[in-house]
């Protein structure tokens, strides 16, 4: 891939307030480089999501200055956003421990625009005494992701329990009939919960845009 091939969006985040981000997953390491390169050299951040270790091991040796977290499997290029504690904060939830990763690809695409998070994990519905005892912390968020895999209910407590608006994620962990995320989406979007917003399967840099507009317009 060269700089004809990838036709980034320059103008994103002046239009939108949003950093352009680039899906990892399918891109070679050499084709990464070159995107970071472009990015860097028309003074834009530049956020990968993605990444697995060894693809990050490769692209570090191509533009040394990388960020690799790997719990997220993101990259970051270049310095963050200054924090805007006007804007509010936002929680990140999990079900689980295995919802972790794309809590934390959330969480990261909103620390990269200057938002406020705090992260709260494995408070499934299976235990709601956990979810109970984080509820007034919980209270404090002016927007909440829910991440849950299995039949996918923890979006819709919480929906049910505050009034903030409750961003779910779909995640593709759990046996048989769960079908990598499809019945936690299929429970997301038929949840009695009014006003749950649902992005699709595993779509952790979704759920933060979606959170990213909600507190631009709301501030």
């Amino acid at each position: 891939m060269n700089n004809q091939e990838a036709k980034l969006d320059l103008q994103r985040r002046k239009r939108l307030g949003m950093v352009e981000a680039i899906w990892g997953e399918h891109k070679t390491s050499e084709q990464i480089a070159d995107i970071l390169n472009t990015l860097s050299a028309k003074r834009e951040l530049a956020l990968v999501t993605r990444v697995s270790r060894e693809k990050a091991l490769q692209l570090k040796k191509l533009v040394p200055d990388v960020v690799y977290h790997h719990k997220a499997k993101c990259i970051t290029y270049g310095e963050a956003l200054a924090e805007n504690i006007l804007l509010g904060e936002v929680i990140v939830l999990t079900g689980g421990t295995s919802d972790i990763s794309i809590a934390l690809e959330a969480e990261l695409a909103l620390r990269w625009h200057g938002i406020k998070t705090k992260t709260i994990f494995d408070i499934g519905v299976s235990g709601l005494h956990r979810l109970l005892s984080e509820l007034e912390t919980i209270k404090k968020a002016k927007v909440l992701i829910a991440c849950a895999g299995m039949e996918g209910a923890l979006p819709t407590i919480l929906a049910g329990l505050v009034p903030q608006p409750v961003i779910g994620i779909p995640i593709s962990v759990g046996y048989g009939v769960s079908a990598e995320g499809k019945a936690a989406l299929t429970g997301m979007l038929a949840s009695c919960s009014p006003g749950l917003v649902v992005v699709n399967i595993d779509n952790g840099y979704g759920a933060a845009m979606a959170a990213l507009r909600i507190l631009k317009v709301s501030t």
